[in-house]
């Protein structure tokens, strides 16, 4: 096989795991595909990803459809197999039951019961095992796992939609719509692709959100939705509240409080998780991440508010920012899509990667990385 084929195919196995974004957390989202020698080039036997809530992995399932069509052929991998026994046996370990002669791996594994032992384990099987192919598309692609791995919390993500000079709403609070319809289904993609949605409690009492996922057919990929309500101000007949035995609403909140609301909010369905304050009093949203990735949120998608954001943005704790814009201008008197940061210079301010840009109709999605 040429670098240049396998590329082609690690792409395919890239295609195959963003199926699984958004799915399988704590997991990573892996792709694997099975390829034959023929003609000089391949042929495709079998094609896997890593199923809902993690499992099988991806290698099992193409595996299992490549059958007995596996052995000397190639296998494709995102990440690199698994060498621990967990819920399921070794990847690695079915790879070389399977007889494939050779491995062709992304990324490795940071996972400390991984962590090359995966390419160990094929290697004194007498597997030949490449690694590196599309690196850097494979790890933007499991970000959250990589970040909760190496980091111990969410992939942050910050979505804005917002005017041209950045404002979110006119000075009434009229916020409906300032994108367009083919924006505001792009963001629920998002949605579809991520494993919880957070908001600030003034966002989910103000606009009494479902923050679900409404696209058609994918009306089963809703997130997990997160409020940050320090004083647990969100209304017991809020949409949130009265839809959490449906799909999940967890609430951080800082430690005490009422009993009897609390108990109020458990008994509807409601996670309540507590959070120590930070020095300014507030809750420390470095520790409320930390709890997340406890609690196996390896993507994060922030909606706002603007109070929300900012405090994230000064704390260093944002990894990217989705922007969409509409070719609209609603003045200074309007709500600003961001509070304040309190910086002094624009040395201080937060510098970003721009990594794409997609117009989606009269709109435009701008897409960014934060640099460290």
């Amino acid at each position: 096989m040429t670098a240049a084929f396998d590329e082609r195919m690690m792409r395919v196995a890239l295609g195959l795991a963003e199926r699984g974004l958004g799915r399988v957390a704590p997991n990573p989202s892996v792709g694997c595909v099975i390829v034959q020698e023929a003609d000089g080039g391949g042929r495709i036997v079998g094609r896997g990803w890593t199923q809902p809530s993690g499992r099988p992995h991806a290698e099992t399932e193409a595996l299992t459809r490549a059958g007995v069509a596996a052995k000397g052929g190639t296998a494709y991998v995102t990440l690199e197999p698994c060498a621990h026994t967990g819920k399921t046996p070794p990847c690695a370990q079915a790879l070389i039951d399977a007889g494939v002669s050779r491995v062709v791996s992304a990324l490795t594994d940071p996972d400390t019961r991984v962590a090359g032992a995966g390419y160990g384990m094929l290697k004194a099987a007498g597997i030949e095992v490449v690694d590196g192919v599309l690196g850097a598309d494979a790890a933007r692609l499991n970000e959250g796992f990589l970040t909760r791995v190496t980091n111990g919390r969410p992939m942050v993500s910050v979505k804005l939609a917002s005017s041209l000079d950045g404002r979110s709403a006119t000075h009434t609070g009229h916020s409906q719509w300032i994108t367009g319809e083919r924006a505001r289904n792009r963001a629920h993609l998002m949605r579809a692709r991520t494993d919880a949605i957070m908001v600030g409690s003034a966002t989910a009492i103000v606009d009494d959100p479902d923050l679900t996922c409404r696209l058609s057919g994918l009306g089963d990929r809703s997130p997990h939705r997160i409020i940050a309500d320090g004083r647990l101000r969100l209304p017991l007949t809020s949409n949130l509240v009265r839809s959490a035995r449906d799909v999940p609403v967890w609430i951080l909140t800082l430690p005490g409080g009422d009993d009897a609301r609390r108990q109020a909010f458990t008994d509807c369905g409601v996670v309540l998780i507590d959070v120590p304050a930070g020095p300014d009093g507030t809750m420390d949203m470095s520790v409320a991440l930390s709890l997340l990735g406890e609690r196996g949120i390896t993507r994060l998608m922030v909606e706002g508010g603007s109070r929300l954001v900012s405090s994230l943005m000064r704390a260093d704790l944002v990894d990217r920012l989705d922007w969409f814009q509409a070719p609209k201008m609603i003045g200074g008197d309007g709500y600003p899509a961001l509070a304040g940061f309190g910086i002094n210079t624009v040395d201080e301010a937060p510098e970003f990667e721009l990594l794409e840009v997609l117009s989606l109709g009269e709109d435009t999605l701008q897409s960014f990385s934060v640099k460290r």
